[in-house]
């Protein structure tokens, strides 16, 4: 009986909102996903100029995040490790995907530590490319990337977004968490409906939660735990908050949701523009179920203001809607 009242409630409220905007009505952005160019007078040039001139890559250019400029404006990045090829082809995607050019670069974790230091960062996030052609898909490169940082940057916290680590979970987890990431964050990406169809038949939307859940047993430290959302995929708002329920069952701390943008022709096609109502109202979900932040909204990704994501998790602030 409670749980039908919860629904009717969810319903109810959801009534007072504005809704989705069918893209079939509505094909170009709407005003809530417009963004500004990059400033002269910001920090945009010299992130370009230091990531590119370290040979590193970042997941705010390879996925086209639309927060580029606001990000790397104040001076941050989330640094992609691994290369730029990912063995996986996930639909939504835009990181280049097929077969890996050679093993990853073992000067890659020290040339990504000094470019976080010249940058002044005290919240590292990386994340990388699926890499199953390696024995550990990559889990020992993580492990080197988080201890170059440590290294390099006392009291530096580093959140790491992960791959699945196919078929070598448990080891790859034991490897990644023998360094002490402050954040574990695996994206659950969509519903459990779509999972199938937009992530292929290599990943699984149980195994993603049991990752999640995995990480936190195995760490021997307070390790808080993240998961990411898309929406506009074709998912209903209930399917949403099925899924956050998901992803709190299995002990996640913090949660994003975002808009999907169709990166190109060949992609997914977006199926809704999500209005920002909506994106509040799955915020007031996630209070409702216990998440210590929840980052929710249009232009929100994985890795935006992470170190807000975190903070707001750590200290109970509680969840925020951009």
């Amino acid at each position: 009986m409670a749980a039908n009242t919860r629904a009717e409630r969810r319903h109810l409220d959801l009534k007072a909102v504005e809704t989705s905007l069918p893209v079939a009505e509505r094909p170009r952005r709407p005003e809530w996903m417009k963004v500004r160019a990059p400033s002269a007078d910001s920090k945009y040039f010299d992130v370009k100029k230091l990531i590119h001139g370290a040979s590193l890559h970042t997941i705010c250019e390879e996925a086209r995040c639309p927060n580029i400029a606001e990000c790397w404006g104040r001076g941050t990045a989330t640094f992609q490790i691994l290369g730029d090829t990912c063995t996986r082809a996930c639909r939504y995607c835009y990181v280049h995907s097929g077969k890996p050019d050679g093993p990853p670069d073992p000067l890659e974790p020290l040339r990504l530590a000094n470019a976080a230091a010249q940058m002044g960062l005290k919240h590292v996030v990386v994340t990388s490319v699926d890499r199953d052609d390696l024995p550990d898909r990559g889990a020992a490169h993580y492990a080197a990337t988080i201890r170059a940082l440590k290294q390099k940057l006392p009291g530096v916290s580093v959140e790491v977004l992960t791959p699945d680590f196919l078929d070598v979970e448990e080891n790859a987890l034991q490897t990644v968490l023998a360094e002490l990431p402050d954040v574990f964050n695996h994206n659950i990406e969509t519903v459990r409906r779509l999972h199938p169809q937009m992530r292929g038949a290599k990943a699984s939307y149980d195994k993603a939660l049991w990752l999640l859940t995995r990480a936190k047993e195995l760490a021997d430290y307070p390790l808080l735990t993240k998961s990411g959302i898309i929406v506009g995929l074709g998912e209903t708002n209930d399917e949403v908050v099925d899924t956050m329920r998901d992803l709190r069952a299995h002990g996640v701390d913090v949660v994003t949701i975002g808009q999907y943008l169709q990166p190109s022709a060949k992609h997914a096609k977006i199926d809704r523009w999500v209005h920002p109502d909506e994106f509040r109202w799955f915020r007031e979900q996630g209070e409702e179920l216990g998440f210590g932040s929840v980052f929710s909204g249009p232009l929100v990704r994985s890795s935006y203001r992470a170190d807000e994501q975190r903070h707001a998790a750590a200290t109970g602030r509680g969840a925020v809607a951009y």
